[in-house]
Protein backbone atom coordinates (compact mmCIF):
# COMPACT_ATOMS: atom_id res chain seq x y z
CA UNK A 1 0.00 0.00 0.00
CA UNK A 2 1.21 3.52 -0.86
CA UNK A 3 1.53 5.37 2.45
CA UNK A 4 2.82 8.65 1.04
CA UNK A 5 1.20 11.75 2.55
CA UNK A 6 1.07 15.05 0.67
CA UNK A 7 0.33 18.51 2.05
CA UNK A 8 -1.81 21.02 0.15
CA UNK A 9 -1.76 24.73 0.94
CA UNK A 10 -3.67 27.61 -0.64
CA UNK A 11 -2.21 31.11 -0.73
CA UNK A 12 -3.17 34.49 -2.13
CA UNK A 13 -1.06 37.64 -2.44
CA UNK A 14 -3.49 40.45 -1.71
CA UNK A 15 -0.82 43.00 -2.65
CA UNK A 16 -0.52 41.73 -6.23
CA UNK A 17 -1.68 44.59 -8.49
CA UNK A 18 -2.70 42.27 -11.33
CA UNK A 19 -4.75 40.10 -8.97
CA UNK A 20 -6.46 43.17 -7.47
CA UNK A 21 -7.33 44.49 -10.93
CA UNK A 22 -8.91 41.16 -11.85
CA UNK A 23 -10.87 41.04 -8.60
CA UNK A 24 -12.15 44.59 -9.11
CA UNK A 25 -13.51 43.53 -12.51
CA UNK A 26 -15.87 40.97 -11.02
CA UNK A 27 -16.71 42.06 -7.49
CA UNK A 28 -19.82 44.08 -8.40
CA UNK A 29 -21.79 40.87 -7.68
CA UNK A 30 -20.73 41.09 -4.04
CA UNK A 31 -23.38 43.69 -3.28
CA UNK A 32 -25.65 40.77 -2.46
CA UNK A 33 -25.75 40.11 1.29
CA UNK A 34 -24.67 36.48 0.90
CA UNK A 35 -21.27 37.26 -0.60
CA UNK A 36 -18.19 37.53 1.58
CA UNK A 37 -15.55 39.73 -0.03
CA UNK A 38 -14.07 41.16 3.16
CA UNK A 39 -10.41 42.12 3.42
CA UNK A 40 -9.85 39.33 5.96
CA UNK A 41 -10.62 36.75 3.26
CA UNK A 42 -7.43 37.71 1.42
CA UNK A 43 -5.13 39.52 3.84
CA UNK A 44 -1.59 38.13 3.99
CA UNK A 45 0.28 38.52 7.29
CA UNK A 46 3.73 37.76 5.84
CA UNK A 47 3.95 34.53 7.82
CA UNK A 48 4.08 32.01 5.00
CA UNK A 49 7.79 31.26 5.36
CA UNK A 50 7.06 30.02 8.89
CA UNK A 51 4.55 27.55 7.47
CA UNK A 52 7.34 26.06 5.35
CA UNK A 53 9.81 26.16 8.23
CA UNK A 54 7.32 24.39 10.48
CA UNK A 55 6.73 21.67 7.90
CA UNK A 56 10.42 21.08 7.32
CA UNK A 57 11.31 21.01 11.01
CA UNK A 58 8.30 19.24 12.48
CA UNK A 59 6.99 17.14 9.55
CA UNK A 60 10.08 16.25 7.49
CA UNK A 61 8.37 13.02 6.42
CA UNK A 62 5.92 14.83 4.10
CA UNK A 63 6.07 13.47 0.57
CA UNK A 64 5.23 16.58 -1.45
CA UNK A 65 3.78 20.06 -0.92
CA UNK A 66 1.26 21.27 -3.48
CA UNK A 67 1.32 25.08 -3.33
CA UNK A 68 -1.83 26.47 -4.92
CA UNK A 69 -2.23 30.07 -6.12
CA UNK A 70 -3.74 31.94 -9.06
CA UNK A 71 -0.18 32.14 -10.40
CA UNK A 72 1.65 34.59 -8.17
CA UNK A 73 4.47 33.38 -5.89
CA UNK A 74 6.42 34.79 -2.93
CA UNK A 75 9.72 36.27 -4.10
CA UNK A 76 11.64 34.29 -1.48
CA UNK A 77 10.23 30.87 -2.47
CA UNK A 78 12.70 28.43 -3.99
CA UNK A 79 10.56 26.79 -6.65
CA UNK A 80 13.31 24.27 -7.47
CA UNK A 81 12.81 22.43 -4.18
CA UNK A 82 12.09 18.79 -5.16
CA UNK A 83 9.30 18.51 -2.60
CA UNK A 84 7.43 21.50 -4.00
CA UNK A 85 4.75 21.34 -6.69
CA UNK A 86 3.53 24.73 -7.88
CA UNK A 87 -0.13 24.50 -8.89
CA UNK A 88 -2.03 27.28 -10.64
CA UNK A 89 -5.81 27.48 -10.50
CA UNK A 90 -5.80 27.06 -14.27
CA UNK A 91 -4.05 23.69 -13.88
CA UNK A 92 -7.11 21.99 -12.44
CA UNK A 93 -10.13 24.33 -12.34
CA UNK A 94 -12.37 24.67 -15.45
CA UNK A 95 -11.35 27.61 -17.60
CA UNK A 96 -14.85 29.11 -17.66
CA UNK A 97 -14.88 29.20 -13.82
CA UNK A 98 -11.77 31.42 -13.74
CA UNK A 99 -10.68 33.73 -12.39
CA UNK A 100 -11.99 32.71 -9.00
CA UNK A 101 -11.64 34.45 -5.66
CA UNK A 102 -13.63 31.80 -3.82
CA UNK A 103 -11.57 29.47 -1.64
CA UNK A 104 -14.55 27.11 -1.43
CA UNK A 105 -14.41 26.62 -5.19
CA UNK A 106 -10.63 26.21 -5.17
CA UNK A 107 -10.80 23.51 -2.48
CA UNK A 108 -13.70 21.48 -3.90
CA UNK A 109 -11.65 20.41 -6.93
CA UNK A 110 -8.41 19.38 -5.24
CA UNK A 111 -8.78 15.78 -6.39
CA UNK A 112 -8.01 17.06 -9.90
CA UNK A 113 -4.52 18.30 -8.93
CA UNK A 114 -2.04 16.35 -11.01
CA UNK A 115 0.28 14.17 -8.94
CA UNK A 116 -1.67 14.53 -5.69
CA UNK A 117 -1.40 11.40 -3.56
CA UNK A 118 -4.46 9.51 -2.28
CA UNK A 119 -3.61 10.63 1.27
CA UNK A 120 -3.25 14.37 1.74
CA UNK A 121 -3.65 17.04 4.39
CA UNK A 122 -5.33 20.34 3.51
CA UNK A 123 -3.97 23.54 5.03
CA UNK A 124 -5.01 27.16 4.74
CA UNK A 125 -2.21 29.70 4.86
CA UNK A 126 -3.16 30.58 8.44
CA UNK A 127 -2.61 27.01 9.73
CA UNK A 128 0.86 26.41 11.16
CA UNK A 129 2.65 23.33 12.50
CA UNK A 130 4.41 24.46 15.67
CA UNK A 131 5.62 21.18 17.16
CA UNK A 132 6.69 17.75 16.01
CA UNK A 133 3.96 15.71 14.30
CA UNK A 134 3.96 12.13 13.05
CA UNK A 135 2.38 10.52 10.01
CA UNK A 136 0.01 8.75 12.40
CA UNK A 137 -1.31 12.12 13.58
CA UNK A 138 -2.93 12.39 10.14
CA UNK A 139 -3.38 8.84 8.81
CA UNK A 140 -3.41 5.38 10.35
CA UNK A 141 -3.55 2.31 8.14
CA UNK A 142 -4.63 4.51 5.24
CA UNK A 143 -7.52 6.00 7.21
CA UNK A 144 -7.80 9.78 7.86
CA UNK A 145 -7.31 10.95 11.44
CA UNK A 146 -9.46 13.94 12.39
CA UNK A 147 -11.39 15.29 15.37
CA UNK A 148 -15.10 14.45 15.41
CA UNK A 149 -17.85 15.91 17.57
CA UNK A 150 -21.48 16.77 17.00
CA UNK A 151 -22.66 20.34 17.37
CA UNK A 152 -25.92 22.04 16.37
CA UNK A 153 -25.78 24.66 13.64
CA UNK A 154 -26.48 27.99 15.31
CA UNK A 155 -27.41 31.07 13.24
CA UNK A 156 -25.76 34.39 14.09
CA UNK A 157 -27.00 37.87 13.10
CA UNK A 158 -24.87 39.55 10.40
CA UNK A 159 -22.95 36.33 9.83
CA UNK A 160 -24.33 33.92 7.26
CA UNK A 161 -21.54 31.35 7.49
CA UNK A 162 -23.89 28.98 9.33
CA UNK A 163 -25.64 28.52 5.97
CA UNK A 164 -22.54 26.86 4.50
CA UNK A 165 -22.50 24.39 7.40
CA UNK A 166 -26.20 23.82 6.89
CA UNK A 167 -25.73 23.22 3.16
CA UNK A 168 -23.01 20.65 3.89
CA UNK A 169 -25.08 18.88 6.53
CA UNK A 170 -28.13 18.79 4.30
CA UNK A 171 -26.18 16.73 1.76
CA UNK A 172 -25.06 14.33 4.49
CA UNK A 173 -28.64 13.81 5.67
CA UNK A 174 -29.70 13.19 2.08
CA UNK A 175 -27.33 10.23 1.79
CA UNK A 176 -27.05 8.86 5.34
CA UNK A 177 -29.34 7.82 8.19
CA UNK A 178 -27.89 9.11 11.43
CA UNK A 179 -29.11 6.24 13.62
CA UNK A 180 -27.51 3.65 11.33
CA UNK A 181 -24.26 5.63 11.28
CA UNK A 182 -24.34 5.94 15.07
CA UNK A 183 -24.89 2.22 15.56
CA UNK A 184 -22.06 1.37 13.17
CA UNK A 185 -19.60 3.93 14.56
CA UNK A 186 -20.72 4.32 18.17
CA UNK A 187 -17.27 4.23 19.76
CA UNK A 188 -15.96 6.72 17.23
CA UNK A 189 -18.85 9.12 17.74
CA UNK A 190 -18.68 8.79 21.52
CA UNK A 191 -14.99 9.04 22.37
CA UNK A 192 -13.11 10.45 25.32
CA UNK A 193 -10.73 12.03 22.80
CA UNK A 194 -13.43 14.62 22.22
CA UNK A 195 -12.67 16.09 25.62
CA UNK A 196 -15.24 18.71 26.64
CA UNK A 197 -16.92 18.36 23.25
CA UNK A 198 -18.24 14.98 24.36
CA UNK A 199 -20.74 16.87 26.52
CA UNK A 200 -21.99 18.57 23.35
CA UNK A 201 -22.14 15.34 21.37
CA UNK A 202 -24.04 13.15 23.84
CA UNK A 203 -27.28 15.22 24.04
CA UNK A 204 -27.49 15.23 20.24
CA UNK A 205 -27.49 11.45 19.92
CA UNK A 206 -31.27 11.36 20.45
CA UNK A 207 -32.02 12.99 17.09
CA UNK A 208 -32.85 11.02 13.96
CA UNK A 209 -30.64 13.15 11.73
CA UNK A 210 -27.21 14.74 11.84
CA UNK A 211 -27.79 18.13 13.46
CA UNK A 212 -24.33 19.43 12.58
CA UNK A 213 -20.65 18.81 13.22
CA UNK A 214 -18.13 20.69 15.33
CA UNK A 215 -15.84 22.70 13.09
CA UNK A 216 -12.25 22.37 14.25
CA UNK A 217 -10.60 25.03 12.12
CA UNK A 218 -7.24 23.35 11.56
CA UNK A 219 -5.71 21.19 8.83
CA UNK A 220 -7.82 18.20 7.74
CA UNK A 221 -6.74 14.76 6.55
CA UNK A 222 -8.43 13.65 3.34
CA UNK A 223 -8.54 10.81 0.87
CA UNK A 224 -8.67 11.84 -2.78
CA UNK A 225 -11.14 8.99 -3.34
CA UNK A 226 -13.59 10.65 -0.91
CA UNK A 227 -13.63 13.77 -3.09
CA UNK A 228 -14.32 11.63 -6.15
CA UNK A 229 -17.12 9.73 -4.42
CA UNK A 230 -18.95 12.87 -3.30
CA UNK A 231 -18.52 14.43 -6.74
CA UNK A 232 -20.01 11.33 -8.33
CA UNK A 233 -23.15 11.80 -6.24
CA UNK A 234 -23.49 15.60 -6.00
CA UNK A 235 -21.84 17.03 -9.11
CA UNK A 236 -24.58 19.58 -9.81
CA UNK A 237 -24.60 21.21 -6.38
CA UNK A 238 -20.80 21.20 -6.09
CA UNK A 239 -20.46 22.82 -9.51
CA UNK A 240 -22.71 25.66 -8.36
CA UNK A 241 -19.98 26.58 -5.88
CA UNK A 242 -17.16 26.04 -8.39
CA UNK A 243 -18.79 28.58 -10.73
CA UNK A 244 -19.33 31.10 -7.94
CA UNK A 245 -16.36 33.50 -8.25
CA UNK A 246 -16.65 34.81 -4.68
CA UNK A 247 -17.67 33.12 -1.46
CA UNK A 248 -21.42 33.09 -1.10
CA UNK A 249 -22.46 32.11 2.40
CA UNK A 250 -26.04 31.51 1.31
CA UNK A 251 -25.38 28.93 -1.37
CA UNK A 252 -21.83 27.59 -1.17
CA UNK A 253 -20.64 24.13 -0.19
CA UNK A 254 -17.24 23.96 1.52
CA UNK A 255 -14.55 21.26 1.57
CA UNK A 256 -15.88 20.22 4.97
CA UNK A 257 -18.52 18.23 3.09
CA UNK A 258 -15.79 15.68 2.35
CA UNK A 259 -14.80 15.45 6.01
CA UNK A 260 -18.45 15.12 7.04
CA UNK A 261 -18.69 12.31 4.48
CA UNK A 262 -15.73 10.59 6.11
CA UNK A 263 -17.48 10.94 9.48
CA UNK A 264 -20.80 9.58 8.18
CA UNK A 265 -19.18 6.56 6.52
CA UNK A 266 -17.01 5.94 9.58
CA UNK A 267 -13.90 6.19 7.43
CA UNK A 268 -11.90 8.10 10.03
CA UNK A 269 -10.02 7.63 13.26
CA UNK A 270 -10.59 9.96 16.17
CA UNK A 271 -7.90 12.48 17.15
CA UNK A 272 -7.75 14.38 20.41
CA UNK A 273 -9.21 17.84 20.01
CA UNK A 274 -6.23 19.25 21.92
CA UNK A 275 -4.08 18.51 18.84
CA UNK A 276 -4.83 21.98 17.48
CA UNK A 277 -6.06 25.41 18.51
CA UNK A 278 -7.97 28.07 16.63
CA UNK A 279 -7.28 31.60 17.88
CA UNK A 280 -7.98 35.03 16.44
CA UNK A 281 -4.96 36.98 15.30
CA UNK A 282 -5.48 39.63 17.98
CA UNK A 283 -5.93 37.13 20.82
CA UNK A 284 -3.34 37.64 23.57
CA UNK A 285 -2.99 33.84 23.88
CA UNK A 286 -1.51 33.46 20.39
CA UNK A 287 2.03 34.45 21.39
CA UNK A 288 2.26 32.02 24.32
CA UNK A 289 0.60 29.23 22.32
CA UNK A 290 3.36 29.50 19.71
CA UNK A 291 6.37 30.14 21.91
CA UNK A 292 5.37 27.51 24.50
CA UNK A 293 4.20 25.13 21.77
CA UNK A 294 0.96 24.44 23.59
CA UNK A 295 -0.44 22.40 20.69
CA UNK A 296 0.77 20.76 17.48
CA UNK A 297 -1.07 22.93 15.00
CA UNK A 298 -2.44 26.45 15.35
CA UNK A 299 -4.88 28.41 13.21
CA UNK A 300 -4.32 32.16 13.48
CA UNK A 301 -7.70 33.36 12.29
CA UNK A 302 -8.01 36.84 10.81
CA UNK A 303 -10.80 39.14 11.97
CA UNK A 304 -12.32 42.49 11.07
CA UNK A 305 -11.70 43.67 14.61
CA UNK A 306 -7.97 44.31 14.31
CA UNK A 307 -6.23 47.43 15.57
CA UNK A 308 -2.55 48.16 15.02
CA UNK A 309 -1.89 45.57 12.32
CA UNK A 310 1.83 46.34 12.17
CA UNK A 311 2.32 45.66 15.89
CA UNK A 312 0.39 42.40 15.73
CA UNK A 313 2.38 41.30 12.69
CA UNK A 314 5.65 42.16 14.45
CA UNK A 315 4.62 40.17 17.53
CA UNK A 316 3.61 37.17 15.41
CA UNK A 317 6.89 37.17 13.52
CA UNK A 318 8.78 37.43 16.80
CA UNK A 319 6.83 34.47 18.20
CA UNK A 320 7.56 32.29 15.20
CA UNK A 321 11.21 33.32 15.16
CA UNK A 322 11.56 32.00 18.71
CA UNK A 323 10.77 28.43 17.57
CA UNK A 324 11.60 28.59 13.84
CA UNK A 325 14.62 30.91 13.45
CA UNK A 326 16.36 28.97 10.68
CA UNK A 327 15.63 29.34 6.99
CA UNK A 328 14.08 26.28 5.38
CA UNK A 329 15.21 24.72 2.12
CA UNK A 330 12.11 26.28 0.57
CA UNK A 331 13.64 29.76 0.95
CA UNK A 332 16.16 31.17 -1.51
Amino acid sequence: MNNKIDFVILWVDDKDAKWKKEKNKYENVCNDLGYDNRVVRYRDWDLLKYWFRGVEKYAPWVNKIHFITCGHLPKWLDTTNPKLNIVKHSDYIPKDALPTFNSNAIELLLHNVKGLEEQFVLFNDDFFIIDKVKETDFFRDGIPVNSFALMPIIPFPNNLFHNVLLNNTEIINKHFEFKKCLKKNFFKYVSLKQGKYLFKTIPLLIYNNFVGFATFHICISYLKSTFKEVWSKEEKVLNETVYCRFRNNRTNISHWIFNYWQFATGNFKQRRVSFGRNLFVNDAKVKKTITKQKCKVICINDTDEVDNINKIKKDLISSFESILPDKSSFEK
